[in-house]
């Protein structure tokens, strides 16, 4: 921990060396106030809770990082505020499960995510706001609500499924079934209209078998995902399953069921990027893009990238682009 340093400075110079490996697992560094390296960026992101409670068979977190515990609100808000006067444009909320983030006062006052996410996003009303990640069980309709009552917090939730069978899931301990999650799917489209929802898939955990992933792909068509992160299952040393489940499928089997995954995420997001023809859409520009120095790439709300004729925008500007077309990657199009 930080808190050490006059400790091994000290020793240091009474002692050939010092070294201090072991990360705290108590520790949530709330009254620092970290130092921006570089400058000139348009997004920052701000640590609201560190840890995990969760205990889901194949991660380390809980067992590196400890349990949860929560950043004091008022530390927060005194960064996000230190951030816009810097000129940053957009800040994401982090934590292992922002869902779960419980603050309180010595006077028993509690404040839970959905309020602190209403307090980060009355900082200014121009600064975009984003959160990640969020677990399933801990998604509440006040979270979805409030998302929906400030137009400055983005439109898209990162929400890790990992597995559309119901028995991996409980072999996972995700602590949800597959109709559990869908019902937080379809709560995300009915309360906050026109939101995305990313997700985390893996392939081949212990004892998957053929139904189980027909499963996941059947729940990837039912929740049509913008965009997902997905793997192959490898044991953590460690986890709870790397110590209990044998790692049996194949890893023949576990590509092949990746690569399925993979195709279908890309009809989902090239069904998704085909809707946004035509629509103008509002674009924080972050930068020149990739491929040419003529051009722009910036974000939507819903996190998707558009890629645009710079014009005589800069970044950090909001810009409404038309979109007129998409690769693979991004969107296309033309501000107007």
């Amino acid at each position: 921990s930080y808190r050490l340093l006059p400790v091994l400075i000290h020793r240091s110079k009474e002692e050939r060396g010092v070294m201090h490996t072991l990360l705290s697992q108590q520790e949530n560094y709330e009254d620092i106030l970290p130092e921006r390296l570089s400058s000139g960026d348009i997004s920052a992101f701000v640590t609201i809770m560190r840890g995990c409670n969760n205990y889901c068979a194949y991660c380390v977190v809980p067992y590196v990082r400890g349990r949860e515990r929560s950043r004091n609100p008022q530390t927060i808000i005194a960064e996000v505020k230190d951030l816009v006067s810097k000129g940053y444009k957009e800040v994401t909320l982090l934590g292992q499960n922002v869902n779960s983030y419980h603050w309180e006062d010595p006077s028993g006052k509690t404040l839970t995510f959905a309020g602190l996410l209403g307090l980060v996003a009355e900082v200014n009303p121009l600064l975009r706001v984003r959160f990640a990640t969020s677990h399933p069980k801990d998604l509440s309709d006040d979270i979805l609500h409030v998302m929906a009552g400030y137009a400055n917090i983005c439109k898209s939730i990162h929400l890790p499924l990992q597995s559309g069978s119901d028995a991996v899931l409980r072999k996972m301990n995700r602590g949800y079934s597959s109709e559990e999650y869908m019902k937080r799917i379809e709560a995300v489209y009915s309360i906050v209209p026109g939101c995305t929802v990313t997700t985390d898939i893996i392939a081949g955990f212990c004892g998957e078998t053929e139904e189980d992933h027909q499963a996941t792909l059947n729940i990837m068509r039912r929740a049509g995902y913008d965009y997902a992160y997905m793997f192959k299952y490898n044991p953590r040393p460690g986890t709870y399953a790397a110590e209990h489940y044998p790692d049996d499928v194949p890893d023949e089997v576990k590509t092949r069921r990746l690569n399925e995954i993979i195709a279908l995420q890309q009809e989902l997001s090239e069904k998704n990027k085909q809707a946004e023809k035509g629509k103008i859409v509002e674009v924080l520009v972050e930068g020149p893009s990739k491929k040419s120095p003529d051009e722009f790439s910036g974000r939507t709300s819903q996190n998707r990238v558009v890629v645009f004729p710079r014009g005589n925008s800069r970044p950090g500007d909001y810009v409404n682009v038309l979109i007129t077309g998409y690769t693979p990657a991004t969107l296309t199009g033309v501000i107007r």
